[in-house]
């Protein structure tokens, strides 16, 4: 039986999520949102928001940053407004998924009042640790694009050590980084210890700053404040992969002259190939249960 799912906006990654999903017989594929597309897919559907009988849809693919809080989709192939009201939602049938990126308030509050399915895509374990891949190699390309020294001997401090900052410290430590890595958990500690790399508990944050080049964070949390940024290094240069407004107090990083960039969507921006198939293999395992 086939499946009919409504792509609604998205990156760069999203073209090859269609791909993927267009290469199966099973599943009829409907556009909005991508209308600036310079070469269109063949074969597919490209209407507005409003042209889309939503009572007919399996499933809706919104962009990894999901709405706004009023319900607008941010789309990038497309000039024109998308806007996705309670109401709309409530017209989906009962068995429909809603895949988004992040999900938000308004996200959680009007699936769930339609009592729809939503899978906040970015939450899964197997996306996350997949996505740290691109991530992690993402951020080795602005290490190298912003400093002026080498990733080999210079000392790196991953901050969080989650699911993004396991990798990212794995592959500065593959190129002869001096790793030290903070986490809260004893668990991780120890892990961080037996790996071979430093362990520094997250409240001693501050006292390891002094021989720090490079600075990585990846909680979503004020974690870099002005404690920590003081023993900084001038030289030093902050990548936060942390999800807006990031972890840094980048006010206070500009005062004391220290780079520090927020770096969104890495996977989209390095490996878009890789990181629409991943979204893609995901969303079909989950088509499976409809």
């Amino acid at each position: 039986m086939k499946q009919t799912i409504a792509v609604i906006g998205g990156d760069a990654r999203y073209l090859e999520l269609i791909r993927q999903l267009q290469a199966s017989a099973d599943i009829t594929i409907i556009l909005v949102g991508f209308d600036k597309l310079e070469q269109g897919f063949t074969g597919l559907k490209q209407v507005t928001i409003h042209e889309i009988d939503s009572r007919n849809l399996d499933a809706v693919i919104l962009p990894i940053t999901g709405t706004d809080m009023e319900g607008r989709v941010e789309p990038v192939f497309s000039e024109k407004p998308i806007y996705l009201p309670m109401d709309w939602f409530q017209k989906l049938r009962k068995s429909t998924i809603v895949f988004t990126g992040i999900t938000n308030d308004y996200l959680t509050k009007v699936t769930k009042k339609a009592n729809i399915k939503l899978v906040p895509l970015l939450d899964r374990d197997d996306v996350a640790i997949y996505n740290s891949i691109p991530t992690a190699e993402g951020t080795i390309m602005m290490a190298i694009e912003h400093t002026d020294f080498t990733i080999h001997s210079s000392h790196v401090m991953v901050v969080g050590f989650g699911r993004v900052g396991n990798t990212v410290a794995n592959k500065f430590a593959a190129l002869g980084a001096k790793v030290s890595v903070s986490a809260t958990r004893v668990k991780d500690l120890a892990r961080i210890t037996e790996m071979g790399l430093t362990a520094v508990p997250l409240q001693q944050l501050a006292q390891h700053m002094e021989n720090c080049d490079l600075l990585i964070n990846t909680i979503p949390a004020q974690v870099i404040g002005k404690e920590e940024l003081k023993h900084l290094p001038s030289h030093a240069v902050i990548i936060d992969l942390a999800s807006r407004p990031g972890g840094t107090d980048f006010q206070y990083a500009k005062q004391r002259g220290i780079k520090a960039i927020l770096a969104k969507s890495l996977p989209g921006i390095v490996a878009p190939k890789t990181a629409g198939k991943i979204l893609a293999d995901v969303i079909k395992q989950q088509l499976t249960v409809i």
